[in-house]
Formats: structure tokens, sequence, C-alpha cells
């Protein structure tokens, strides 16, 4: 039986027990998506005792950007201030992982001083404040491109790995979706279309950085929205995910906003985290409203997930992990 404690092998990622922090925006950046001594210490704080440490979303190019003051991994500028980051977390040996994003359908021009852009025409049904820029097949070209220039700055940084996220109605998830995506062309359509673009960014991340740079693709599973993306159809995209070389799925759902109040308890993404594990052979990461250690380490032994995610519980408590290591290790009770 696998305990939350056991150590994990990832190719090349090492991981001392089954416990990520996920990402979680904290808009601790400066207004230019560079790293302040705020966001260091937010970080630094959290990093002990972890299997595994993801960065919130950072974003790939200036029309992606979600919020003012979120991370950049846009420009090779930034590249000294992210490791900076890496260094921190390195310093309480826990590997460490960038996410990155593009809003696509989300952004405000308040923010982007553009108009979004989305894979159709469409204001997005959740979170949209105007109608976006469709997408033309030359974009989405250079948008590949973006991601994997992204990645090699990550590299170079230091980050052990990425996270593509492909979840929470952002601009991947709008086009896995059949709400928000509507096109006409090799993008749209079936699922397999539907899903063309973040195959294409996981083969262009592999092919720059080489086959063994790790690479984890965070999806949302399945909308809880009317007319979007089934469980079914969610777990049959992360098996075409693996196909491509990613190495771990992180499963979450819900188009940001959508995700029913009946989804409670502790691992409430759990089950979703299941279905995909049984159809592929890499790691899932399990979340969803986990508070306690053994809460945690009762998910892990039912075999269901092979690592679990603590969000919310971590933000109130910096030294989550390590308190959960010394209870399971039976030297103290967890408060």
């Amino acid at each position: 039986m696998t305990h939350l404690l056991d150590p994990l092998k990832v190719g090349c990622l090492r991981l001392r027990n089954r416990i990520v922090m996920p990402p979680m925006a904290t808009n601790y950046a400066n207004g230019n998506g560079e790293v302040t001594e705020k966001l260091l210490n937010f970080y630094a704080a959290r990093s002990q005792d972890l299997g595994l440490m993801i960065v919130e979303h950072s974003y790939i190019e200036p029309v992606g950007k979600a919020s003012s003051n979120q991370i950049g991994a846009h420009s090779d500028d930034l590249i000294p201030g992210l490791a900076r980051l890496v260094d921190i977390v390195h310093d309480n040996e826990t590997p460490i992982v960038l996410q990155l994003n593009h809003g696509g359908g989300t952004t405000k021009r308040e923010v982007t001083d553009t108009m979004p852009v989305a894979p159709s025409a469409l204001v997005h049904p959740i979170r949209g404040m105007e109608i976006p820029h469709e997408l033309t097949l030359e974009e989405i070209d250079d948008l590949i491109v973006s991601y994997a220039d992204a990645a090699r700055r990550a590299k170079d940084a230091g980050f052990d790995a990425v996270e593509i996220h492909g979840a929470h109605g952002y601009l991947l998830c709008q086009f896995l979706s059949p709400a928000t995506n509507k096109r006409r062309d090799e993008y749209g359509g079936d699922l397999r279309s539907r899903a063309r673009l973040p195959c294409k960014i996981i083969e262009a991340v592999k092919q720059n950085l080489g086959r063994a740079f790790p690479v984890i693709y965070r999806i949302g599973v399945t909308d809880l929205y009317p007319g979007g993306l089934t469980l079914k159809e969610g777990v049959e995209a992360t098996r075409l995910l693996a196909e491509k070389g990613v190495d771990i799925i992180d499963v979450s759902g819900g188009l940001c906003g959508s995700t029913p109040k009946r989804l409670s308890g502790p691992g409430f993404f759990v089950p979703h985290a299941k279905a995909v594990k049984n159809v592929v052979d890499i790691p899932v990461i399990g979340i969803g409203g986990i508070k306690t250690a053994s809460e945690a380490n009762d998910i892990i032994e039912s075999g269901k997930v092979d690592l679990v995610a603590v969000g919310r519980a971590m933000l109130r408590e910096a030294k989550w992990a390590t308190k959960a290591v010394e209870e399971l290790s039976g030297s103290v009770l967890f408060e």
C-alpha cells in the first residue's frame, strides 16, 4: 500500500513524498510580471517538506495576461527573477514547477490593452467581458511558439518542470470545450480536433527542451457546464495528451466559477482523477478540499491517485507539509 510520505520518481523528477502545493494565484508579482520579495517570501514559507511545488500561472505573452500582477514568462528579461524563486525553493530541496497559461477569452482590455482572443468569437460563458477575436491559423502557430519559448525560459531559470494550464476556463480549456470552441477547421469539431492545440504545444515543448524535461498538464476534465466538456471526453483527452509525452496529469474541473456546490468534501475531484488514472500509465494528481494529513493519506492509500494537491489549507498554514510529515511520522498530532 502506498503512503503519503512514500517517494516518487517521475523521469528526472525525484519527489520525497506525495504532497503537492498546487498553483494558486497570489498576484504578488509587479505590473511587469517580475518576481517580487513578497512573492519570494510566500513560496519560501511553504516550500519545506513538500514533494512538489507548482508555482501559480504565468502568462506566456502579453495578450494572455489574466491579471495586473500576474507572474510573467513572456520575456527573457524575467529569467533572473524567476531564477531567484527557483533558488529559494531549491534551498529546501523541493522540486519546483512553473505553470504556463494564456487567459484567452477571460482577459480584460484594462489589463492587456487589447481585445481578448479565443478559439471562437463567443463571449466566455462565465468570465467573458466582450466578444473576443477568433484566432487565425497563423496566430495559433505563433501561440505554440510562445508556449515553447516560455517553457524554455522556465528551464533556463532552473525550474524542474513546467505545467501547461488547460483548466478553469482559460485558453486551452476554451479550445477543448465544445461550449467555447465552435471552429470548423482542424482545431474544432470532434474531441481529437479540439485537443489538437494542447497536443501540439506538448510536442513543441518536448521537441525544444528534450523528451527528458518533465511536462505536467493541468486539465479541466469536465466543464460542469451545460453543453461543455463531459467527463468521458475529458478522460479521453488525457489519453491523447499522454500519447504526446505528458509526464503527469493534474486533474481539476469547471470553467472557473461553474463548479457546482454539490462538489464538496475532501478530494472532491479525486473520483474524476481516478477515471483518468484508469486510462493512462503516468502519475495523476488529485485535488479538491483536502484539509488534513489523514485525508490526504487516505486518498493516496486508496490507490485512486498518485499525488495529492493541498491548496487552501496550505494558504492558511504555511507549514502544512511539515506538520503533515510530523503527524504521519508519529511525532506530533496535526492541529
